[in-house]
């Protein structure tokens, strides 16, 4: 039993008068108190609205904007109301005529029926046919249940849909020898409670069971309306308030009591708050039962209660209070006068201020703190300025040495205060343990930056902690609170190598693993394992980054792995996806820098993907030339050296150094591998740099004989030969010999270049060059002859075209033949004739003929002769190609009588037949055109 006297008492509410709403004009009746209408019976609240019922049977709405308005509800009077507050239901009991003969109706505030509200029940409200009277009323919130409780001890039960007949029943469900004061429901989940309150005792019913079963829980009562339901902050208790205590109750037990003495006429529960209307002591008791007997005198304390913080929030004295009821977030109390007080509750922060007033009275007392920390709770304050409440309670154990307790409040301001404001205060080595707790607290809440990861683990090493350090790193996945790269790059720093590891390969800290096993632990075989548990492209760039160490400390390993990477590469520990998804490689070429100092191994490598992947890049086999041909020539033992010979020329005949031929012969060239060298002279087709290679090394046969394998591809070689034999003081009469032979025969210099060219070797003599010179005469005067018969016979053929000219200009044509030239029958008339010589029937020339001025005997033939003139006069300005023949040409001379032959140097003009149609072509260039073509046959 608590003895309200030694609550404290606050004032966190404050009093108003309603006044009157102000006119149209913003000023009438603005400080005018508000007054409720005479007559005023009962009340309730709900849905908006405070609802009144009067003595002449009107219900009346009052809402926030303070504007009235009634309907008739009964005939006589309303004794009894009930809002519910989760429908826009209203239950009220009244009298329709003089007697005992209480009538229930519901109303349905959302249906209209003429303006009034729908009214959608009636029914007596009398248990049975015994007149008596209705003492209180109550309503479940699901509509299912309502109770109403009569002044001669009996409680009628309604259940099922209480605003129709037709789905519910009513029973009684209680008699006895004592007035009911007090009912109320309670659910708790699917349990629903009735507890009925007498002046003499208190039962609690279980309506959701059948048969009903009862349990009295207390054998003294109250009066009217001092009973009422707790919300869930006191577990819905039912509150009755006797004149000595106030009781809880549970459906099957009593709880505390609170010693609140004087006479209780109103109890209601608000917000946490349990309101008692009671006598004022100055004034005696008159009544135990009737506590809304007329007392117009009498003086009313209100009091309002906070019984989970033990203080009074608020206690007034009131003038005849009619009920208090709560509304729009505020208590109005009703008094006899008709008026209407508020008591409005004052902001949390408000209710702070009052409490540091007396904190600073009793600076030192811990309660203090504890009571204003629970009123805060119940007040639900907001979480800053309960954080406030904590760090104040901290500091204060703090400046008195506690700094254990001090932390416990400071870990409760945690995602309010800056942590550097605590973090300061136990940085000394002595409260590193304090420390621990705050910032292993603020990892566990995610509200933890690096900085304070860093120094919780720096705690840990401190106190060498291993235990309480395993267990924060090994959290699992969804727990993990802090940053892992700055715990790992800490425990590294502390030396803690191992746990780092854990750390790095927990959470894929791929890059930290592989720097802490290669450069701390030097665990190269492990960090070469975990490499090849990697994905492909993680696996890549670490092999790049960690190759060289890896192949200096474990190099056949190391070539292994690249070797997979490089050609069907997966995950050592995917096992359920191999042979299921294609493997990756990465590009070869970009590997070899890693074997800078591993030759051996490097070239297992290149072998390896030259074998295995033939479309290598381009690098790859540009290395292993490179280093097939280093060992080639560094190789003393000649059975190896001839293997490494063999090796390397095999791969340059590979045909992967055709795009890069340069770079090939460079490495060829640069180790004087000889062959490599002059089959790349042969595959770029450099002729030449082969006949000058044998030249350097004065291999004379190679010269004779590089000659005759590609002269006639390039024959400059013969003449190249001849110019280097000539230079040579040696006697060298046997390959002069040879090349002048063959030049000779191809007609490749003119006798005098040849002589020219002999002129600067003084050991060959004129018989070297003898034979040549006078078999090059015997052919020129060969050549000279028939060129003389050619002419001979040119003249004599252009003499006999010139008097067939000179015949056809003077003398008459007689056309003597006598068969057709096309059918060979003898000639008839009409027959058509030609200056050629050819004869035709009419019809067979005109079934033959393509054109009516055109032997077509002789056309196939003029047509070529045309198509030659036209085309010689098509290639007259086609300067490039005759240079271009001119230059290749051996016998440029030849090239150029050609052109003259064709015309190229002078300008030809063509006489043609004219179009038909047009007059006869004159006989002048019908004989030009026959000449044209008489020569074309001739030559």
């Amino acid at each position: 039993m608590a003895a309200y006297l030694q609550w404290r008492r606050f004032v966190f509410f404050d009093r108003e008068t309603v006044k009157e709403p102000p006119g149209p004009d913003g000023t009438a009746g603005a400080n005018k108190p508000f007054a409720l209408p005479a007559g005023i019976a009962v009340c309730d609240s709900g849905r908006g609205s405070l609802v009144f019922g009067d003595m002449e049977g009107r219900i009346w709405f009052l809402p926030r904007s303070l504007q009235l308005s009634s309907f008739q509800a009964y005939k006589l009077r309303v004794t009894h109301l009930y809002q519910l507050k989760q429908h826009s239901i209203l239950v009220s009991v009244g009298e329709d005529e003089e007697g005992i003969n209480p009538l229930v109706k519901v109303w349905n505030l959302e249906k209209r029926d003429g303006g009034n509200p729908l009214c959608t029940r009636i029914f007596p409200a009398i248990p049975g046919n015994k007149p008596t009277v209705v003492s209180c009323l109550t309503v479940h919130e699901n509509l299912n249940f309502m109770a109403i409780g009569f002044a001669d001890g009996s409680v009628v039960l309604t259940k099922g849909d209480i605003t129709r007949d037709r789905h519910s029943k009513t029973q009684i469900l209680h008699e006895g020898s004592y007035p009911v004061t007090g009912l109320a429901f309670r659910q708790s989940g699917k349990t629903t409670h009735l507890f009925v309150v007498t002046t003499e005792n208190i039962q609690s019913y279980m309506l959701s069971v059948k048969d009903y079963p009862h349990l009295e829980l207390d054998t003294h009562g109250c009066g009217l309306r001092c009973s009422s339901l707790s919300d869930p902050s006191q577990d819905l208790q039912f509150i009755v308030a006797g004149n000595e205590c106030v009781y809880l109750y549970q459906p099957d037990e009593r709880g505390p009591c609170f010693a609140f003495e004087g006479q209780k006429l109103i109890v209601h529960w608000y917000r946490g708050y349990l309101i008692i209307v009671s006598k004022d002591r100055k004034t005696s008791p008159k009544s135990e039962f009737a506590g809304n007997e007329a007392q117009n005198s009498d003086k009313q304390v209100l009091n309002i209660y906070d019984l989970c913080n033990k203080f009074i929030a608020y206690s007034s004295i009131f003038d005849d209070i009619v009920d208090v009821l709560a509304e729009w977030g505020s208590l109005y109390v009703l008094t006899r006068d008709g008026k209407i007080h508020v008591l409005q509750e004052k902001d949390t922060q408000t209710k702070l201020e009052a409490c540091k007033s007396l904190f600073l009275l009793m600076l030192f007392r811990k309660n203090l703190f504890e009571m204003a920390i629970n009123l805060a709770k119940s007040h639900h304050l907001d979480s800053d300025g309960l954080s406030e409440i904590f760090r104040q309670y901290g500091d204060h154990l703090y400046n008195k040495g506690n700094h254990d307790g001090a932390i416990q409040q400071y870990i409760r301001t945690i995602g309010k205060l800056e942590p550097s404001y605590v973090i300061r205060k136990f940085l000394d080595a002595q409260r590193i343990h304090n420390l621990t707790a705050y910032l292993q607290t603020l990892h566990l809440q995610s509200l933890a930056n690096a900085d304070h990861t860093t120094l919780l683990l720096n705690c840990y090493t401190k106190l060498k902690d291993s235990s309480k350090l395993e267990e924060f790193i090994k959290t699992s996945d969804s727990e993990v609170r802090f940053d892992v790269e700055t715990a790992i790059k800490v425990l590294r720093q502390a030396g803690y190598y191992s746990h780092a590891v854990y750390l790095a390969e927990k959470h894929e800290h791929h890059e930290w693993y592989l720097k802490i096993q290669l450069e701390d632990i030097k665990n190269y075989q492990e960090a070469l394992h975990y490499i090849g548990k990697l994905p492909f492209e993680q696996a890549e760039s670490n092999m790049k980054r960690y190759g060289k160490i890896l192949m200096h400390h474990v190099p056949n390993e190391t070539t292994e792995l690249l070797k997979v990477l490089c050609t069907d590469y997966r995950p050592s520990g995917d096992s359920d996806g191999h042979g299921v998804l294609e493997g990756k490689k990465a590009n070869s070429e970009e590997f070899i820098p890693v074997f800078a100092n591993n030759s051996r191994e490097l070239k297992a490598f290149l072998e390896h993907m030259t074998e295995v992947q033939a479309d290598s890049p381009q690098g790859v086999y540009d290395t292993l030339l490179e280093l097939r041909l280093q060992n080639w020539a560094h190789e003393q033992d000649e059975q190896i050296k001839e293997k490494l010979h063999s090796e390397a020329l095999t791969l340059l005949k590979s045909g992967r150094f055709k795009t890069v031929f340069d770079k090939a012969l460079v490495l060829c060239q640069m180790h004087n591998f000889k062959d490599g060298v002059l089959y790349l002279y042969e595959q770029g087709k450099l002729f030449q740099q082969i006949m000058h290679y044998h030249m350097q090394n004065e291999q004379y046969k190679k010269v004779i004989e590089v000659c005759e394998l590609y002269g006639d591809q390039e024959a400059c070689l013969w003449e190249q030969a001849l110019g280097y034999f000539a230079r040579k003081e040696e006697d060298c009469k046997e390959y002069v010999a040879a090349v002048l032979k063959h030049i000779e025969n191809k007609n490749l210099m003119p006798p005098l270049l040849v002589v020219q060219t002999l002129a600067h070797n003084s050991t060959a003599t004129l018989s070297v060059i003898k034979d040549y010179l006078v078999n090059k005469l015997q052919k020129q005067s060969r050549q000279i002859e028939q060129d003389e018969q050619r002419i001979q016979k040119y003249r004599e053929e252009t003499t006999r075209i010139r008097q067939e000219i000179e015949e056809l200009k003077a003398s008459p044509k007689i056309f003597q033949k006598t068969k057709c030239s096309i059918c060979t029958s003898a000639l008839e008339l009409p027959s058509v004739h030609f200056l050629c010589g050819h004869s035709f029937h009419q019809h067979c020339f005109e079934s033959y003929s393509e054109s009516d001025s055109e032997c077509p005997t002789c056309m196939p033939e003029n047509r070529k002769v045309m198509d030659m003139i036209r085309a010689q006069e098509q290639k007259r300005d086609l300067h490039d190609q005759f240079q271009h023949q001119l230059k290749c040409s051996n016998d440029g001379f030849s090239v150029v009588a050609d052109y003259f032959g064709r015309g190229v140097f002078n300008k030809l003009t063509l006489i043609t037949d004219l179009p038909p149609g047009k007059a006869a072509a004159t006989l002048e260039a019908g004989l030009q055109r026959e000449l044209l073509i008489h020569t074309k046959r001739s030559t």
